[in-house]
């Protein structure tokens, strides 16, 4: 609905990312942010999430004196510095439009007003109801898979980030082989179904080479892609909801618009540890012996399992709905003054 008013450079092209890097690009983007609020003045900055340009953009804002409102607020996920920058984030907002009831709760035991807290549901689930199955031509590009690998850093150091990404790829290739049918892992778990294979590339928190260099190692007929556009994503994971796919990784969507879908998940290691779950969650904690075994029977269950129920906590699919009535219905300005409430 609106066009990109400006952009603003954290990252260096190149640059390798690392917590080093990282804290630069926050320095960064702090000052392009607020070059970009005094030339714009805005009623509200809205940030969504936990990422270091979030933090960076409510950074500048509630120092600059911006109204900010935070979108995810409360939740909980390990991540990489997520769990740290999302409360530090919430820290700093006037108004908090949480996901859940959980988050909700959480906020108000972290000190934050009542009244400014706001149950919106999340906004990734808005607009799902009308999503169709991609269709069987541009499912082929893509390899029509129904195991779909989306794997990203954890932050765990290179030995765990490396042991975890081999332990995800040599897991799908043991259940569904190196052409994307069933192999010995299926054979034993009793899965001897075609499972078309598709690798996306992690996302680009540190050591993403890391994690990148292993699912990037040859498979036959696997297909791969760097990024797909979120309308293509969603148009998938309908289609693998229907053909009972599975995604298999630690992104925040297997918990949320792949539950929302109807998409079962197999959830590996501790990235996603803290945020709520629906019913289509298989969570597969890291340990030191039998990862690969452990994700392989995860992921053979649910390739058997069918369609698991689309009840989840994320709301009603109406977040932007609630979100857009808050902001025009509140004075910013009048809520910049922060006071803890304990």
């Amino acid at each position: 609905e609106f066009d990109v008013a400006a952009k603003v450079r954290m990252q260096k092209p190149g640059e390798e990312r690392t917590r080093e890097a990282d804290a630069a690009a926050v320095g960064r983007g702090v000052l392009g942010y607020t070059a970009v609020f005094v030339k714009r003045n805005p009623d509200w900055v809205v940030v969504l999430g936990d990422r270091i340009e979030a933090f960076a953009a409510a950074s500048a804002a509630a120092v600059g004196g911006w109204p900010l409102a935070h979108i995810h607020g409360g939740d909980r996920a390990e991540g990489v510095a997520d769990e740290s920058m999302r409360h530090a984030i919430s820290k700093l907002a006037h108004l908090h439009l949480a996901a859940t009831e959980q988050s909700r709760e959480r906020l108000v035991r972290m000190g934050e007003d009542p009244g400014a807290v706001v149950i919106a549901g999340s906004p990734g689930v808005d607009g799902l109801a009308d999503v169709r199955p991609l269709s069987d031509r541009d499912a082929v590009e893509l390899g029509d898979p129904r195991v779909v690998v989306l794997l990203h850093p954890t932050g765990l150091g290179a030995r765990e980030e490396t042991r975890m990404a081999r332990a995800v790829m040599n897991a799908v290739k043991d259940v569904c082989g190196e052409r994307g049918a069933g192999g010995v892992g299926a054979g034993l778990s009793g899965f001897m179904d075609p499972c078309g294979v598709l690798v996306l590339s992690p996302n680009h928190d540190v050591d993403r080479a890391i994690v990148a260099k292993e699912l990037s190692r040859p498979r036959r007929e696997w297909k791969r892609a760097e990024h797909l556009p979120r309308a293509v994503w969603l148009s998938l994971l309908k289609r693998m909801s229907v053909r009972g796919g599975v995604l298999v990784g630690n992104s925040s969507a297997g918990l949320i618009e792949a539950a929302a879908l109807g998409v079962n998940v197999v959830n590996v290691g501790p990235r996603q540890a803290g945020r709520e779950r629906g019913a289509n969650a298989l969570d597969v904690p890291l340990r030191e012996e039998g990862l690969m075994e452990a994700v392989a029977g995860a992921l053979a269950v649910a390739l058997q399992r069918g369609r698991p129920p689309t009840v989840h906590p994320y709301g009603d699919g109406r977040a932007g709905e609630r979100i857009a009535a808050e902001l025009a219905a509140r004075e910013g300005r009048m809520m910049l003054r922060k006071r803890n409430t304990y």
